[in-house]
């Protein structure tokens, strides 16, 4: 009941068309009662009277009722599903937008696929319980309580004997409601395993086809939805017992009453016209009861969806702006770590890191992979927090100040060069959101992209494809870097921004990069470091430690880890060991 109340909440401010479709169910439930009630009298009035004015009317009239009850069925489903698609889409804007706000440590524990799944799928699966119990609740409900007011008004102790069952059928109804919403939870799971297949299959289907993977991924995907399968056909199993098992119990009641109501006709305590009008109120009453218990299967399914939704509602971000953050608004660009040790759960990545780099300074961060390069840099703009120590940005400790005016003054270019399925100008406009065409071509024409792009059909007008795939890596690199131009920020970081380009591609970059460092402090991550040769500071990092700083003819004479990689990358051991005898 907790789940479905936060589910109504959602629908509260749709009140208006739940109003409506509420009153159109109360007419389409008052219509069944009344064609209920008006069997026993029409009957007396035909047939013992033998009135052929209202014979010959009747058919007009119950085509005349049938044509109001279908029009109040129009209203019923229009604005009850349409106030449900409103309360979906409320639920996927809240999901998406708390799901923004998560940290890294969110996106780094789940995957990418899994996520879209409970935005997607699971969100899908409880529009028809918001939908689907809604309308039943309000419609099949009212038609249950006004068939049952004929029913105790023709015989109360008929009735009695109708329901004295209907209890019966509230346990099974619970047993079976629960598995659906235990196997829907499980399903769900399943089928957020396939959404990520997928996700990994068609982002990563040049592999796929590169080794020949074809036929190791379709059954790869045949087991993932055979396990899919397996949770449906059972959540169907119960499903489909769930309206027997009902029909079965309460056949004992309609017996029972034939059998009773049978006998009162025949001892003349009852007519044999208001028995035919019990019957015809008891059977119709029976539908709507069968419908609401259909409807509480849907819930329980979509209740095992809600949770997993309200799992991702519910969670806080873990980088949050402090109760007095106060809002950094102008930047030198002095960056400086004091002490600095940072973990994933118990494992330590980063231990007592201090440095500082002034304004126009460029810092180097160089050595073996898994050293802890990037996690290093990712404390500036607060993707994570430090554990021990603190980072500080022109002598304010970042945590003290608001994460937007923090992130607007740092620009990234990451060796995973990000587009997305939009125009040119749109994605470097990531930037700087609303930048005029003309800012945007200064930008892209700094990053050396303004000759390519003009060569394009469209020019900044054409559209990219899924993250940039019509561009080569060269091109989308220097998209990436005008839209860190365009950004104009005091703080650069470069992750590898040329570690996935020839040599061509890789001057014209690197020349675009130039361009960029110019008046910046820049943060340059490179395993190529014929990169990082005139960078003012360069810091060797070995299992999350800086083992040795400073500049490149400084670290080539102290023979140690530096000394040892350039040599490896440049093949001139001969005169790195020259430079090392004493």
């Amino acid at each position: 009941m907790n789940i479905f109340g936060r589910i109504i909440q959602y629908s509260r401010p749709y009140w208006l068309r739940i109003f409506i479709s509420a009153l159109a169910s109360g007419l389409v439930g008052a219509m069944d009662g009344a064609f209920a009630y008006l069997v026993e009298p029409l009957l007396k009035q035909i047939f013992a009277t033998k009135d052929l004015t209202i014979f010959a009317l009747l058919p007009f009239g119950v085509i005349l009722l049938f044509m109001i009850r279908a029009g109040c069925r129009f209203l019923n489903d229009y604005f009850i599903r349409t106030a449900g698609e409103l309360a979906v889409r409320s639920i996927r804007n809240e999901i998406y937008e708390n799901s923004m706000s998560l940290g890294l440590r969110h996106y780094n524990s789940n995957a990418t696929g899994a996520l879209m799944s409970r935005i997607l799928n699971d969100v899908g699966a409880m529009q028809g319980g918001i939908g689907n119990v809604v309308t039943s609740l309000f419609r099949e409900g009212l038609s249950a309580v006004s068939l049952l007011a004929v029913i105790f008004y023709r015989n109360w102790l008929l009735a009695l004997i109708a329901f004295v069952v209907i209890p019966l059928t509230v346990y099974p109804a619970q047993k079976i409601g629960k598995r659906i919403k235990r196997l829907s939870s499980q399903s769900q799971i399943k089928m957020a395993d396939l959404s990520s297949l997928l996700q990994e299959s068609f982002s990563g289907i040049k592999v796929i086809k590169a080794f020949g993977l074809e036929n190791s991924s379709v059954q790869r995907f045949r087991t993932v939805t055979d396990d899919y399968y397996e949770f449906i056909r059972r959540s169907i199993k119960y499903n489909a017992i769930s309206a027997p098992i009902t029909e079965l119990i309460t056949s004992f009641g309609i017996a029972a009453v034939i059998w009773a109501g049978g006998s009162m006709v025949m001892r003349g305590t009852m007519s044999a016209a208001e028995f035919f009008s019990f019957i015809t109120a008891m059977i119709l009453v029976y539908k709507p009861i069968k419908t609401l218990n259909g409807a509480y299967n849907i819930l329980q399914a979509s209740a095992g969806a809600a949770v997993r939704v309200f799992e991702v509602i519910d969670q806080h971000p873990d980088i949050i702006d402090a109760a007095d953050a106060r809002a950094l608004e102008s930047c030198q660009g002095t960056v400086e770590f004091r002490n600095v040790s940072f973990r994933y759960d118990e494992e330590y990545i980063l231990r007592n890191i201090s440095l500082r780099a002034d304004r126009n300074q460029v810092i180097a961060l160089v050595g073996p992979s898994g050293g802890g390069k990037t996690t290093l840099v990712s404390l500036i703009p607060r993707f994570y927090d430090v554990c021990e120590g603190e980072v500080l940005i022109d002598d304010h400790d970042i945590r003290s100040l608001t994460m937007v005016s923090l992130v607007n003054q740092i620009a990234l270019v990451d060796q995973e060069t990000t587009l997305f399925n939009e125009t040119i100008a749109n994605n470097i406009r990531y930037g700087k959101p609303g930048a005029p065409l003309e800012e945007v071509v200064q930008a892209a024409t700094a990053a050396f992209a303004h000759d390519f792009i003009m060569q394009l059909p469209e020019g900044y007008d054409t559209n990219i494809g899924d993250r940039g795939v019509r561009l080569s890596g060269g091109q989308r690199q220097r998209i990436c870097i005008a839209r860190a131009l365009l950004k104009n920020a005091p703080i650069l970081i470069l992750d590898e921004a040329t570690s996935a380009l020839d040599t061509e591609s890789e001057q014209m970059v690197q020349n675009a990069l130039d361009n960029l460092m110019a008046n910046r402090t820049t943060f340059v991550i490179a395993h190529r470091l014929s990169t990082v040769l005139h960078a003012d500071k360069i810091l060797v990092l070995e299992g999350g430690r800086v083992v040795e700083s400073g500049s490149h003819g400084d670290l080539l004479k102290t023979c140690g880890l530096y000394s040892r990689l350039y040599s490896l990358q440049f093949g001139d051991r001969d005169a790195t060991e020259s430079i090392c005898e004493p």
